[in-house]
This record gives structure tokens, C-alpha cells and sequence, in this order.
């Protein structure tokens, strides 16, 4: 079935091109700024920022301009849509979603801006619900309650080989008063409230991704779940934790593992290593 309801959401879901493409979500890029070079996320690959971010060279991100996401509620209006629903990464993180309700004021059809209050694919689970129940032609009401329940069910979890990059980027929030000791541990991190918040720390790597195994584990319970393994420049850690979970949780739908893209990974690092549970609805 159509659907008169759109949904569109930003580049740091990390969804799956085909995946997005079958909810026909439309994604607008946020930017990444490299040594003065501005480019779009999806005009940069994730090797290239490792390799800035290895070598310390100053990488900063940007969020979209409002008039890009004006010009995207315009294009779904012109599509036939009779409204939009716009899911966006964690307002204390970014201006997105400012950026996209300063343009849903003036859009040919109404516009929900959600804040999901999250990141990477915890945002993408939001954005994907929202298109299920849009494609089943629900009504704006329920597409919009959809992406906000999914968003607020949903935790992930983190773990960074240090906090510097964090640090520099200014989305370190709370996990601020692990610097003094960040040489000798491993933090692992949560997104709360729309803010990075620390969990543990741990003496090693090796302890830290079996603890984020276990926290992952235990935030699943019974529930039916999607999960969502994320890395950057940590392809075989990442399979191998999928591979632990899809063991260690009987109740696992789908399991989506990839790896983070450049905004994101300007601000984790190489080998950082996630995971998203997001309970189904």
C-alpha cells in the first residue's frame, strides 16, 4: 500500500541503502569539514576520516541548512505526500533539528519534526518504524507516535578506545569527569537523555566488549528486539559481536551490523564499537 505520509530522516541512522530505499525513507547528508574542505557525508568515506582522525588533522561536522530541508519537504509535497515526518539525531547533539522545524514552518504540507533523542542506528530503528506504519497507510498521528515510541524504547550502547576525539568534538557531556583517569581505562558509554553519559569503565579492551556483550544482553531481557552493530575501522570485532548476540539473545529479529559513517566517527574514533537494542513495537 502507499502512502501519504513521507518520511525523511539524516544521514547519521546509518541506515542500510536498500533498507531506506524499501521504506522509502529520504536521508538529507549532514557535512564534515576535513583540513577547510566541506563535503556532504555521503561524498566522504568513513577510511578517509579514520585516516584524518589518526593523524589528527582537524575534522569538524556540520548539520544540513535549512534550506535543504525545505527544499526536501518541498520535493515530497511535489511527490503527492499530505504531510512529512522528519526523525532527526539528539537535539543536545546537533542543530538538526532546529535546522528542520525553522523549515517545516514554511512547507506546502504539515511537518512533524521528531527529536529522537539518539544516534546512529537507534535513530534509524525511529525512522524505520515511522515508514512501516506509513507504508501501511496509517494517519501523520500515528507515523509521528511510532517514531517516538521506538525512539524512547531504544538504548544504545558504546565503547571508545579513548575519549579525546569526544572530547574535541564537545559531545562528551557527562563522561567529562572520566578524562582524568581516560590513559588507564576503557569507558564504555550510553546515550541518555540525548546526551553521551558513561556506564563502566574497564582495564582493558577485551573486558570492555565483553561487558558491552553483557549490558547488551541484559537491556534485551526476553523482548523481541532489532539489533544494530556498529563500529568504525573495526569490521571483525563487530561480527564477531553480532555473532555473540544473535547467539546470546533467542528473542533477535534482525540484526544489522555496519560501520558508522564520518560524523559520527569524527566524534568516536577508530575502533569504536556500538550496539543499538531496540525492542519491536
Amino acid at each position: 500500500m502507499g502512502s501519504a505520509v513521507a518520511v525523511v530522516t539524516d544521514s547519521t541512522s546509518y541506515l542500510p541503502p536498500d533498507l531506506a530505499d524499501r521504506h522509502r525513507i529520504t536521508i538529507v547528508p549532514l557535512q564534515l569539514v576535513v583540513g577547510g574542505d566541506v563535503r556532504d557525508e555521503d561524498a566522504i568515506t568513513t577510511a578517509e576520516t579514520a585516516r584524518a582522525l589518526r593523524e589528527w588533522h582537524p575534522v569538524t561536522t556540520s548539520r544540513p541548512s535549512p534550506e535543504r530541508f525545505a527544499a526536501t519537504y518541498a520535493c515530497a509535497a511535489d511527490a503527492g505526500a499530505s504531510a512529512v515526518v522528519s526523525v532527526h539525531l539528539s537535539g543536545s547533539m546537533s542543530g538538526t533539528v532546529e535546522a528542520a522545524r525553522f523549515a517545516a514552518e514554511d512547507s506546502p504540507v504539515p511537518v512533524h519534526v521528531v527529536d529522537s533523542g539518539t544516534i546512529g542506528m537507534g535513530l534509524g530503528f525511529a525512522a524505520l518504524s515511522a515508514a512501516a506504519r506509513a507504508m501501511d497507510g496509517a494517519p501523520f498521528t500515528e507515523v509521528v507516535a511510532a517514531a517516538e515510541r521506538r525512539a524512547a524504547l531504544t538504548r544504545s550502547l558504546f565503547y571508545v578506545d579513548n575519549l579525546e576525539h569526544l572530547r574535541r568534538g564537545g559531545r562528551i557531556g557527562a563522561a567529562a569527569n572520566l578524562l582524568g583517569t581516560a590513559l588507564l581505562v576503557k569507558p564504555l558509554l550510553g546515550i541518555s537523555s540525548g546526551r553521551v553519559k558513561p556506564l563502566e569503565k574497564v582495564r582493558t579492551a577485551s573486558r570492555a566488549l565483553a561487558r558491552l556483550a553483557d549490558l547488551a544482553v541484559a537491556e534485551a531481557a526476553d523482548r523481541p528486539v532489532d539489533l544494530g552493530v556498529q563500529h568504525l575501522a573495526a569490521s571483525s570485532r563487530a561480527q564477531a559481536l553480532a555473532a555473540d548476540l544473535r547467539a546470546r539473545i533467542p528473542t533477535v529479529k534482525d540484526v544489522y551490523v555496519g560501520e558508522v559513517g564520518p560524523v559520527i566517527g569524527a566524534h568516536v574514533g577508530p575502533g569504536m564499537l556500538g550496539v543499538v537494542v531496540a525492542p519491536q513495537l
